[in-house]
């Protein structure tokens, strides 16, 4: 008994031992950052390559981030990250609320798209030109900057700044891996100007707003509609019936349809829409399942826009 004992006793040592080596993702070397979706997480990834570890709290393609409630873990993620990035502009305030000390190297995407378009501000918080609504959103902006090129850019160069106070000695390698992702991007954006003019769509949700002015292609969305749909409220009559004459009667080159944020009312339209033989498009506010970088994602909905409109 006395030899088994020890035998016991000496796996259990070797067993912990061997626990003990493994190597915690905190430990791992690489700077640790959290973004509040993979959209972000993944133009960050573009910048650190493997000098970073990015965590998105929103990675469901399913789920609508809209609706998103954190959870404990989310904070204590937060809490431990060398950079922190989000979209701001009331689209993801839980992420916000989440960063508890001033300490946090954090890169807010929204206010860069307003000093892309106004005078440079002094303070921290974004400009806009309304107050939120009830769910948070900010209509006098629409605030899916993702869907901005321009915009993008200057997250990159944000978090390219940010990860070399970070890690000085990497700086070089952030400032070459944005200038790559830079010239990507200008690349996407000569593929989008333009590709709409002279053509009418619709959308379910204006996510893709930015997208759609780049193109020069004309949004006749009706107002009423899409403040409802964001809203979660009950579309007006006249709104939907507005909507539905587009569609129906093809007065429109493309319908988008976000696929995140479906309900009743956005599937009957984009039923009416294929039946009438208007190319529907879809796009999302998250990196769809096994995509894993923006570049892929946006080129791939810019294609298939840039078809739909030539149909």
């Amino acid at each position: 008994m006395t030899l088994r004992n020890a035998l016991v006793g000496a796996l259990a040592v070797a067993s912990l031992a061997a626990c003990g080596t493994t190597t915690p993702a905190a430990d791992s070397g690489k700077i640790q950052v959290v973004a509040s979706t993979n959209v972000w997480g993944s133009v960050v990834k573009a910048v650190g390559g493997d000098e970073v570890e990015v965590k998105a709290l929103l990675d469901d393609p399913s789920a609508d981030p809209h609706s998103y409630e954190s959870k404990p873990a989310d904070a204590a993620l937060v809490k431990d990250a060398k950079l922190v990035v989000f979209n701001g502009g009331g689209y993801d305030d839980f992420f916000a609320k989440l960063i508890t000390s001033d300490a946090t190297k954090k890169v807010e995407a929204f206010p860069l798209r307003e000093d892309n378009h106004a005078e440079p501000s002094t303070s921290e918080a974004p400009a806009t030109s309304q107050a939120p609504d009830a769910d948070g959103h900010e209509h006098g902006e629409n605030e899916h900057v993702w869907y901005d090129l321009h915009t993008v850019q200057a997250v990159a160069e944000a978090a390219a700044n940010e990860l070399g106070a970070i890690a000085p000695d990497k700086k070089s390698t952030f400032e070459k891996n944005t200038a790559d992702f830079t010239a990507k991007l200008e690349e996407l954006e000569k593929k989008v100007v333009g590709i709409g003019q002279g053509k009418k769509v619709a959308a379910t949700e204006p996510i893709a707003h930015y997208l759609i002015e780049e193109s020069g292609a004309e949004d006749v969305t009706p107002e009423a509609f899409s403040k409802a749909i964001e809203e979660e409220s009950d579309v007006p009559a006249a709104a939907l019936a507005e909507m539905n004459q587009l569609v129906e009667g093809k007065q429109i080159a493309v319908l988008l349809e976000n696929t995140q944020t479906e309900n009743q009312v956005t599937k009957s339209v984009v039923e009416k829409a294929k039946s009438a033989g208007v190319p529907v498009v879809a796009v999302t506010e998250t990196l769809p399942e096994g995509v894993t970088g923006y570049l892929d994602w946006m080129s791939k909905q810019v294609d298939e826009l840039s078809r739909a409109l030539k149909a």
